[in-house]
């Protein structure tokens, strides 16, 4: 497939939902508990959670 191509679906990707109806856009709660989530699961130092440190 031609460079051209991928650019055009990538592109139509992002704009399947609106910005009102994505989760973590109507919910603050659910995108900072998962932010939390992937940040403790991950491997990388990072700085210790609030309190710890």
């Amino acid at each position: 497939m031609d460079p051209a191509r991928r650019r055009e679906i990538a592109r139509k990707g992002g704009a399947s939902v609106p910005g009102e109806k994505r989760s973590f856009a109507r919910d603050r709660d659910l995108a900072a508990n998962a932010g939390r989530k992937g940040g403790s699961s991950s491997r990388g130092g990072g700085r210790p959670p609030l309190g710890e440190g």
